[in-house]
């Protein structure tokens, strides 16, 4: 009933489906665990509610990794454009402009989870172990055992946390998180909209909140609204009849017609930062290391750029012959990542904290900023590359380089 391997990912999700196939073909045994499998694809099925917008370095991960076509070959939605406005700053940032056929892709979550599960089959070194409970955690420097409901232990050498925001392998490693929530909840809409297909990507930003459209495949769209916490309990509360009225009256006028709305939640906003993204035999990647404000919708990119960290980290280690799961080697990871998702967490926090902020003096700095990005090219080629996700070092699978091979 005891199982060993070298790599242990509690955490079949997007972030932790993909770590498995970047050390697919290895020479390290891994496992990936996943107590909730996703539920079977249909292109007849309507968009599901939980969206990401995949950046071109993520699409590189994916694509690099073997898991895109599993994407494309599902359901995606290229945006070439993208546009931020408030009052009369207003920015719009095109493709073509920097000659790239794409800014990114709006793709539903489970879509991606399914493809990399997919593509962790084909390996023989990975083995995904799903539908599985996990009983108990019990963390060791030198070695981690994992029990299941189905009383097997599983034994290895490095314990990953791919778990979310709430990890139960953070917690039982003792690894410490700083964090706060917003006063802000998102209310999120799958709809139904008279345009045939759209392939740009808003954002406005009002005194309570910003508002958003993300482009669905087909004539769809995913619609983010930020408010206070009460506010979008009550617009969640709300006849369809009566939501869309309000929608309607406080979107602006190039939100164009809605025809219906399809699927609606909520969920609060939460800031939570990893005090370390590792410990002897220990590593954190995605929400278990880092939540943080979907503004810009960077939680899910950020992720995958850690997988791929650590799986580079990982794979140069075993080559060289080293301790791979020691503190040494995984101190490499945390300093490829740790500063730049700080970074990228304290922009979020800038932009939620400027553009939440009714005084008039700072909207006419936010206003001139906007106009001025729109003038300058190479402010704009800037924070496309930002938009992007190919600012900065990136990791090799990023770049679209194999890491065998």
């Amino acid at each position: 009933m005891n199982e060993d391997y070298d790599v242990l990912i509690v955490g079949g999700g997007m972030v932790g489906g993909t770590l498995g196939c970047a050390l697919g073909g290895s020479g390290l045994r891994v496992a990936v665990l996943e107590d909730a499998p996703p539920m079977p694809f249909s292109p007849e099925q309507p968009h599901d509610l939980r969206v990401s917008a995949v950046s071109v370095a993520s699409a590189n991960i994916l694509r690099t990794i073997g898991a895109w076509d599993g994407i494309a070959s599902r359901r995606l939605c290229p945006y070439r454009r993208m546009r931020v406005w408030e009052d009369a700053g207003d920015v719009e940032f095109r493709s073509e402009e920097i000659n790239e056929p794409v800014l990114g892709h709006i793709v539903e979550n489970r879509v991606i989870q399914l493809a990399v599960l997919d593509r962790l089959r084909d390996f023989d070194n990975v083995s995904l172990l799903s539908p599985v409970k996990t009983r108990a955690i019990r963390y060791q420097p030198h070695g981690s055992e994992v029990e299941l409901d189905d009383g097997r232990v599983l034994r290895t050498r490095l314990l990953v946390a791919a778990d979310g925001g709430f990890s139960r392998v953070r917690q039982a490693a003792g690894m410490g998180v700083s964090g706060w929530d917003y006063e802000q909840h998102a209310l999120v809409l799958t709809v139904d909209t008279a345009a045939a297909q759209q392939d740009i990507t808003w954002q406005r930003f009002t005194p309570v909140g910003p508002q958003a459209l993300l482009p669905l495949s087909g004539p769809h769209a995913s619609l983010v609204w930020y408010h206070r916490p009460e506010e979008v309990q009550r617009l969640k509360g709300l006849p369809d009849a009566e939501l869309l009225a309000e929608l309607l009256a406080a979107f602006p006028p190039c939100l164009g017609q809605i025809r219906a709305i399809t699927a609606r939640g909520s969920f609060p906003l939460r800031r939570q930062h990893a005090l370390r993204y590792i410990k002897p035999g220990v590593a954190l990647i995605g929400d278990a290391a880092h939540m943080i404000h979907p503004l810009a919708g960077q939680g899910v990119n950020i992720g995958l750029l850690d997988a791929a960290a650590l799986a580079e980290v990982l794979i140069s280690a075993q080559r060289k012959q080293e301790d791979w799961a020691s503190e040494a080697a995984l101190a490499r990871y945390e300093r490829m990542r740790r500063s730049n998702n700080l970074l990228m967490m304290t922009v979020m926090d800038g932009f939620y904290r400027a553009f939440g902020n009714r005084h008039l003096p700072l909207r006419l700095v936010r206003n001139l900023g906007l106009g001025l990005a729109e003038r300058l090219r190479p402010a704009k080629k800037l924070a496309m590359s930002y938009a992007m996700g190919l600012n900065g070092s990136l990791p090799r699978l990023a770049q679209g380089e194999a890491l065998l091979g």
